[in-house]
C-alpha cells in the first residue's frame, strides 16, 4: 500500500472515527476522553505535515482551535457545557479552520436544538420498566442530568467534513477501482 493511499485512508477515517467514538462515549457516559481531543490534535499535526500543509495554513488552523478553544472554555467556566465538549470542539476547529468553523458551529448548534427538545422530550416520560437496569438510559433520563452535547458536536463535524478539503483530497475511484 503506497504513502498516497494510506494518507487517504487516514483522511477518511480517522476525524469520522473519532467523531463517532466521542458522540457514543457522551451518550454512555456523559464524558468525552481526553485521549479523543489529543487524538484528534496529533492527528491533525501528522496529517497536515504529511499532506504538505503550508506553515501559514497550518497557523491559521491552529488560530481557529484556539479561538474556539478560549470562547469554548469561557461556556464552560459558566457551566454552559462540559470539559469535554469543549476540547472536544477545539480539537475539531483545528481540523476544519476558518473556512468551515461558521457551518461547523451552526450545523452543531442546530443538532444540539434537536438533541435538546428530543431530551427534554424523553425525560417528560417514564421510562419503561425494561430499561430501567440501564445506567447509562437512567442517567440519560433523570432531569437533573445535562445533555451529552458531544453528539451534536460529533454530527455537525461529520455534515461538514465531507466538504473539507480533507476530504476533495481523496482519490475514492483508487478504492473502488482496487
Amino acid at each position: 500500500m503506497g504513502r498516497i493511499m494510506i494518507l487517504d485512508l487516514i483522511r477518511l477515517l480517522l476525524f469520522p472515527t473519532l467523531m463517532v467514538f466521542a458522540a457514543c462515549s457522551d451518550l454512555l457516559t456523559m464524558t468525552i476522553s481526553n485521549r479523543v481531543s489529543l487524538l484528534l490534535i496529533a492527528g491533525f499535526f501528522v496529517l497536515a505535515i504529511a499532506s504538505g500543509m503550508g506553515l501559514t495554513e497550518i497557523g491559521w488552523h491552529i488560530a481557529a482551535g484556539a479561538t474556539v478553544l478560549a470562547i469554548a472554555f469561557t461556556c464552560f467556566a459558566l457551566g454552559w457545557i462540559g470539559g469535554g465538549d469543549a476540547k472536544m470542539a477545539a480539537a475539531t476547529a483545528l481540523w476544519l479552520g476558518f473556512d468551515f468553523l461558521m457551518p461547523y458551529l451552526a450545523t452543531a448548534a442546530v443538532f444540539g436544538g434537536i438533541l435538546t427538545v428530543v431530551l427534554l422530550a424523553f425525560r417528560h416520560f417514564p421510562l419503561p420498566y425494561m430499561f430501567s437496569g440501564q445506567a447509562w438510559l437512567l442517567r440519560l433520563h433523570h432531569r437533573e442530568s445535562g445533555v451529552p452535547y458531544g453528539i451534536a458536536l460529533a454530527a455537525g463535524a461529520l455534515m461538514i467534513y465531507p466538504e473539507t478539503p480533507w476530504i476533495k483530497a481523496v482519490d475514492l475511484g483508487r478504492f473502488i477501482a482496487g
